[in-house]
């Protein structure tokens, strides 16, 4: 199937600041597309129909009253990683999980910045897979061939974005949960450094190997977003200067040096891309090469990174899984890591 394009982030906002849309028929159309949707797609692991036309309600008002906000009355999509008040933060997992008392600090800053949140994305267990599936809520489809999965671990928000049910999703990233579906599905997917979008009431995810990023159908749409959820709760153990990421959109970078590097980093014995992969890469630097940049082939110095990430990523599911309300039901596959963890 071939995503429908609905408008996005920034075309949104600009809609319904000069009025030619509401907020409520926004969030109507989001949430038709995604029961629609859902059956083929699976993007959504919570839909806060009532909640979010509340929302939308709330922000025509205040656009009716001249208020302006980046994001006013936009009907935006969230990982369930993240806290919303009210709703469980399941993380892919099984079970009843209690509802949390307030939004993490990400949530509230899209909020803060008028976004409506529609609903919860789907995710695998605790975020381990490069794909979307689990006994807790089946498999999340890939928009533009439902025989595919859309990657992960936050699949479900590429899912949502790619066919157009949101124009823009939060996600996580720890070895790639943004950037694979973001591949995968077309889209736009930033992971930013550390502190820049709050993963509080964590002060470091996964022992900081995990931060929220975006996924968005343009450049644009995912500075926009980034701008509106980056920010820090007082308590961050990393907290950047700030910066206005759209400010940046459309500016001309000039001539850049760029490294292309064909080596992957987390392998423990010699490793090479396959082919068809490697032609891809050297098509892409090529194309750079002619826009005017300098392109060299250079590796990192990853040195042992797999030997130091594999640590950071099983104390950091060893935490989530002391935090589950029921163990018994997780992947034994979760189990193994998290004891691998609790031993290193």
């Amino acid at each position: 199937m071939t995503p429908d394009r609905s408008a996005g982030l920034a075309e949104s906002a600009r809609a319904l600041a000069a009025g030619e849309v509401t907020a409520r028929a926004l969030t109507e159309e989001a949430l038709a597309r995604i029961d629609s949707t859902q059956a083929s797609l699976n993007a959504f692991r919570i839909v806060r129909r009532e909640a979010a036309l509340a929302e939308a309600e709330a922000a025509d008002r205040e656009l009716a009253a001249g208020v302006r906000k980046p994001l006013l009355g936009v009907p935006v999509a969230v990982k369930d990683d993240m806290d919303v008040a009210g709703e469980p933060t399941a993380f892919g997992c099984r079970g009843e999980f209690p509802p949390v008392p307030e939004d993490g600090e990400a949530v509230r800053r899209l909020r803060a910045a008028g976004a409506v949140i529609v609903g919860k994305t789907n995710t695998c267990e605790l975020g381990q897979w490069p794909f979307t599936e689990g006994p807790a809520f089946g498999a999340t489809r890939n928009p533009w061939n439902s025989r595919h999965t859309p990657g992960g671990s936050s699949g479900g928000s590429a899912a949502a974005v790619a066919a157009g049910l949101v124009p823009a999703a939060l996600g996580s990233d720890g070895a790639g949960s943004v950037r694979i579906p973001a591949a995968w599905t077309h889209l736009i997917g930033v992971k930013p450094q550390r502190g820049r979008i709050s993963t509080w009431p964590r002060g470091e995810s996964f022992q900081g190997i995990t931060v929220n990023g975006t996924l968005a159908r343009t450049v644009a749409d995912a500075a926009l977003l980034l701008d509106a959820a980056s920010g820090n709760h007082a308590r961050d153990p990393h907290q950047p200067p700030p910066l206005t990421l759209s400010e940046a959109v459309g500016r001309d970078p000039g001539r850049l040096r760029i490294a292309l590097s064909l080596k992957p980093p987390f392998t423990a014995l010699p490793a090479r891309l396959r082919p068809d992969v490697r032609a891809r890469i050297l098509e892409l630097a090529e194309k750079l090469a002619q826009l005017g940049h300098t392109v060299v082939e250079d590796d990192p110095p990853y040195g042992q990174i797999g030997l130091t990430f594999l640590p950071r990523a099983t104390v950091g599911l060893a935490e989530r899984v002391r935090e589950a309300p029921h163990p018994e039901l997780l992947d034994p596959r979760t189990l193994e890591a998290a004891r691998l963890g609790r031993r290193l």
